[in-house]
This record gives C-alpha cells, sequence and structure tokens, in this order.
C-alpha cells in the first residue's frame, strides 16, 4: 500500500569529530542518494554560519552538487536565511538551480541570521538587512519568480518565470502567521525549538488564505530520528546529538561527537533536563519504536509531511537510521 504521508530529510551537513568538510559533503550526496531510493520527497539543506560542526553554509551551492548526483528527488533548502541576502541575489542562485533542475528545485526561507550576531552583521548586504524586512522580501523574491512585468527594471535572469516554490520556516508563531497569510507551505523547526509546535500548526491551518502557488494548508514538522536495529544501539547513537546540544548551551560548539556509554558522565542533571525537553520532539528507537512515535506526532500536530534530520556519528550508522525513519513512515 503507497505511504499517505510524505516523509522527506533536512540536512546541516554534520562534521563529524575527525573528519573534514568535504567528508560531510559528500556524506550529504550519499545520504541524499540513498534517500531518492527509499522514497524520500525532498532533501533540504539548512543555511548556519560560522558553526565548525556544519558544512551547509553555502546553501545554494551545496544544492546544485546534491542535485546534479540525484536524478528525481526534490533538493532545497531548509532554509535560507532571507536577512542575510538581498532578495535579487536569491532570486537569481535559485533561478539557476531551477533552470539546470527544472522542477526539482524548492526554497524555505527562515527569518534568523542562522548564526552568532558578530556572524550575521559580517553577512549582511547593508544596515537594511533586518529580519523586520522579511514580509517585504518574501513578496520581492515572489515577484522576481514571476513574468517580467511591461516596464520593470530589474529583472533576475536566470530566475523570472521560474516560479520555484517558497516554503515559510519557523520555530514561532510568527512563521505560521506569515505562511498563513501569504498562502504558502509552512515547516516548523520543532527538532530544536518544540514548544509551540502544536499551537503554530494550529493556527496555520485556521488563518490560511488561499494563494496562487497553494490552494490548501500545507505544513510539515521537523523531527529527529536516530533509528538502530535496537533502542538500546539508538540511544547511544543518540548521545551524540545530545553532548551536541549540551556543548552548545555551554557555548563550546565543535563538531559532532562520537557516541558514549553514559551521558550522565558527560553532564550535570540540570543540563540534560534543558536539552531533553529541546529534544523532545525525537524518535529513538528500533523499527517498532519509530513506527510508534511518528504515529504520536503526525497525530498531535496533523501535519502533512515530516521531516527527519540525524545527525548521528558513523556514516553508516546514520544511513541505516534513515532507510529505518523510510520504512516506518511506509508503513503509517
Amino acid at each position: 500500500m503507497a505511504n499517505s504521508t510524505p516523509y522527506s530529510i533536512l540536512d546541516i551537513s554534520p562534521i563529524p569529530q575527525g573528519f573534514t568538510a568535504g567528508d560531510a559533503l559528500r556524506n550529504s550526496l550519499d545520504v541524499a542518494q540513498h534517500a531518492e531510493k527509499w522514497g524520500y520527497t525532498r532533501y533540504w539543506v539548512a543555511e548556519h554560519h560560522n558553526m565548525t560542526g556544519n558544512a551547509s553554509s553555502a546553501t545554494a551551492v551545496l544544492i546544485g552538487y546534491l542535485a546534479a548526483g540525484t536524478a528525481s528527488i526534490k533538493v532545497g533548502s531548509g532554509g535560507v536565511m532571507l536577512p542575510n541576502h538581498a532578495p535579487l541575489v536569491i532570486a537569481e542562485q535559485f533561478g539557476t538551480l531551477e533552470s539546470l533542475y527544472p522542477g526539482r528545485i524548492e526554497l524555505g526561507l527562515g527569518r534568523a541570521p542562522g548564526t552568532d550576531q558578530m556572524t550575521a552583521r559580517a553577512l549582511r548586504r547593508d544596515l537594511m538587512g533586518s529580519d523586520d524586512r522579511f514580509p517585504q522580501d518574501i513578496r520581492e523574491l515572489q515577484h522576481y519568480f514571476g513574468p517580467i512585468q511591461e516596464g520593470q527594471a530589474v529583472r533576475a535572469i536566470p530566475g523570472a518565470d521560474t516560479n520555484v516554490p517558497i516554503w515559510i520556516l519557523g520555530s514561532s508563531l510568527y512563521g505560521a502567521q506569515l505562511a498563513a497569510h501569504f498562502g504558502l507551505p509552512y515547516a516548523f523547526a520543532s527538532h530544536f525549538a518544540p514548544e509551540q509546535l502544536l499551537e503554530a500548526m494550529k493556527i496555520y491551518r485556521e488563518l490560511f488564505k488561499p494563494s496562487a502557488q497553494l490552494a490548501d494548508p500545507y505544513s510539515a514538522f521537523v523531527m529527529n530520528v536516530v533509528a538502530a536495529g535496537t533502542d538500546e544501539e539508538a540511544q547511544h547513537l543518540f548521545t551524540s546529538l545530545q553532548q551536541h546540544f549540551i556543548r552548545m548551551r555551554r557555548n563550546t560548539r565543535g563538531q559532532l561527537p562520537p557516541p558514549i556509554d553514559n551521558l550522565d558522565t558527560f553532564c550535570e542533571p540540570h543540563e540534560k533536563a534543558a536539552v531533553t525537553q529541546m529534544l523532545q520532539c525525537s524518535v529513538v528507537g528500533s523499527l517498532e519504536t519509530v513506527k510508534k512515535g511518528l504515529r504520536h506526532w503526525l497525530d498531535a500536530t496533523g501535519a502533512n509531511e515530516i521531516l527527519f534530520t540525524g545527525q548521528i556519528f558513523d556514516h553508516q550508522a546514520r544511513l541505516r537510521s534513515f532507510e529505518i525513519a523510510a520504512e516506518a513512515a511506509q508503513s503509517l
């Protein structure tokens, strides 16, 4: 029986300890190629900057690499942090990608900088590059992707008339309201900020206004998945992500660490509790455990689609995790 719930991947190209950015980028392509065989709908990469553990900073470049190495899976951003860029530049980049890989490119947009404030200042094009302009910048992008109007002085070439699909991404109620107002698909970053997930999904559905791109609301949420042959093995692999988030809270970021036998030896009880709260939108375990977790979160959110993200130290274990996640999603 065909699966009725699409399932996809959000990747940040994690760099494991002892490996390079090149290793991480090649691993991402390998995951994307396998994901295409396993029935995943889309493969998104997220923009982050000045983070030694992530290799996905040049998002459009990475999307081109992934699209060239695959045949049919949709490839896009999850997302481009729009305040960091002039809309025309993004329109040209994604218009170029769409021209090369027609019907396969998607543009997810976020309004956070995806980095620290000092790096954000280094990235932004001028003092006007602010999240306050996010709605206007989205409208400007839509204008560039549409047909060229008579007398239009500034055009995106390539880009014009490509109608690259736009998604709104968020981790608060603001993004849900904006996506609903613009009539765009919406994805919630619940893999690290789950607190407002359910309320955001409800608001998005209630406030949605049909648009030229989308007639009915369409929502997705991101969840961490660490799947393995047994619950115990998966919990062991999950300690890499737990350590990573604890280090973020300590402001001692680094590359993705290997798993450890006992997380309690690495952190204080209050640190473990805080990270458990942040990572509550996660499924960790065997195939049957993952199935139950997916069913719970789909029922709770009412979402149309699941986006899996998985930061696992060993590449082969990461591949196996996404394979099990696909099998679980297909059984729903």
